[in-house]
C-alpha cells in the first residue's frame, strides 16, 4: 500500500489492522526456517481479503533461544519484541488506527511478550489489542482432524504449509518422533490435564533431535494437504469473526 491508500483506508472506516508475527528457526529437514512467519501471513492476508481489514508487513522473528542449537535460526531478545511491537502499534496509533489483532504463528513462545506489548499500548493509548493464535482457536478443529499433540514441525504445521506453502515443503525429508510424555507440563491447549504453566526448553533437547528428526517433534509424516485445508479455513474464518466484532462493538 501506498501512504495514499493508507490514508484513504482510514478515511473510509477500515480501522482494524492486523499484524503478522513469527520466527525464523528450525522446522526440521521438512519445512522452512520461516515456516511460523508464513503461515501468520496467510492467515492474516486471507481474513484481510475477506473484511478489508489492513495488514502490516509482518515481524519475522521471535524469541527462539532452544531452537538455536539448529543453524539458521535467528532468535531475538523479549525485550526488543515487546518494543518493535509497542513502536509499531504507537506508529499506526498516531496515524489514527485504533484496533489490532496480532497474529501469533510461533504458539505459547511469542505469547508472553506479546502480552506485554499489548497490555502496555492497550493502556498507554486507550486503544483495543488482541492476540489470535492459532493453536488457541483451533482445538475442535484439531480434534475433528485426529491430529496429534501440537509438537514442531508436526503434522498441524507441517499440514497448514502444505496447503498454502507445497513448494517449500519437502514430505521426503519428515521424520516422526514422538517423546515421550511429561508428567506435569503440556504445551498443548487441547490437554485437559493439570499441568505446569511454563518449563524453558533447553538446547540440548534440539541437538539430540537432529539426528532422531531433524528437529520435529511429532508425526509430520501424517500431514496432508487436505487436513491443511481445513485446519487453514477454519482458523482464517475464526480470524473474520474477530475482526468483524472488533469492527462492531469493539468487544471480542
Amino acid at each position: 500500500m501506498s501512504w495514499c491508500e493508507v490514508e484513504n483506508a482510514l478515511s473510509s472506516g477500515r480501522d482494524v489492522v492486523i499484524v503478522p508475527v513469527g520466527s525464523v528457526e528450525q522446522h526440521g529437514r521438512h519445512l522452512p526456517l520461516g515456516s511460523d512467519s508464513y503461515v501468520a501471513i496467510a492467515l492474516a492476508e486471507d481474513a484481510a481479503l475477506r473484511t478489508g481489514a489492513i495488514v502490516t508487513p509482518p515481524i519475522w522473528f521471535g524469541w527462539s533461544p532452544h531452537h538455536m542449537a539448529l543453524p539458521g535460526t535467528i532468535s531475538v531478545r523479549p525485550e526488543v519484541l515487546i518494543d518493535l511491537l509497542h513502536d509499531v502499534l504507537s506508529s499506526l496509533v498516531e496515524h489514527g488506527f485504533r484496533k489490532f489483532i496480532i497474529v501469533n504463528g510461533h504458539r505459547v513462545v511469542n505469547i508472553p511478550w506479546m502480552q506485554i506489548a499489548a497490555e502496555k499500548i492497550q493502556r498507554e493509548f486507550n486503544v483495543r489489542v488482541v492476540i489470535f493464535d492459532p493453536a488457541y482457536m483451533s482445538r475442535e478443529v484439531a480434534d475433528k482432524l485426529g491430529f496429534g499433540p501440537v509438537g514442531h514441525a508436526e503434522e498441524i504445521e507441517t499440514s497448514h504449509m502444505l496447503y498454502k506453502f507445497p513448494s517449500l515443503v519437502h514430505m521426503e525429508e519428515a521424520k516422526n518422533h514422538t517423546p515421550p510424555e511429561k508428567a506435569l507440563y503440556h504445551v498443548d491447549p487441547r490437554v485437559n490435564k493439570d499441568t505446569l504453566c511454563y518449563i524453558p526448553s533447553r538446547r540440548e533437547d534440539i541437538r539430540r533431535l537432529k539426528d532422531i528428526s531433524g528437529g520435529a517433534v511429532g508425526k509430520p509424516t501424517e500431514a496432508s494437504i487436505e487436513k491443511g485445508r481445513e485446519y487453514h479455513e477454519y482458523l482464517t474464518s475464526r480470524l473474520v469473526e474477530v475482526i468483524n466484532m472488533l469492527k462492531g462493538t469493539g468487544n471480542v
